[in-house]
């Protein structure tokens, strides 16, 4: 490249409003069909489980607190979630939809991208339940 171009590029950017966004301080708009975090009903879970079998990868886990009623709890594991919406489109009762509000996922730790979905007094009988179990003890 001659020096010539190069100044009449580099004069010529000076006066040329900045193409990039200024994106905490000021947010556009999301696209409508953006894939962002799972949402789970658990009114309309039969438990079917196709959502588990057709997950990629392996992100969801759907735990049983009672069949006959129908209580079930589901673990997201929202850092091994790739967003291909496969388990959106094998849901048979429309229990489970990718939200397009809510996409900004990061976090300094891994905590919070293991999360369980259900009523609370389901999520509440399945730590207790969590928390009555010993640890094995090994023995060396």
């Amino acid at each position: 490249m001659k020096i010539g171009a190069m100044l009449g590029d580099i004069f010529g950017s000076l006066f040329k409003k900045p193409a990039t966004e200024m994106y905490p301080f000021v947010r556009s708009d999301t696209p409508f069909r953006l894939r962002g975090q799972l949402k789970y009903d658990s009114e309309k879970c039969t438990g079917c489980q196709l959502c588990v079998k057709d997950c990629p990868a392996d992100a969801i886990e759907i735990i049983t607190i009672d069949k006959v009623a129908k209580k079930f709890v589901m673990r997201y594991k929202a850092d091994r979630c790739i967003f291909c919406a496969q388990c959106v489109q094998s849901c048979r009762f429309d229990c489970i939809e990718l939200s397009n509000d809510e996409w900004e996922l990061a976090s300094e730790k891994r905590q919070p991208f293991e999360l369980l979905y259900g009523r609370e007094e389901d999520i509440a009988a399945l730590l207790e339940r969590a928390n009555q179990t010993e640890p094995v003890e090994t023995v060396e």
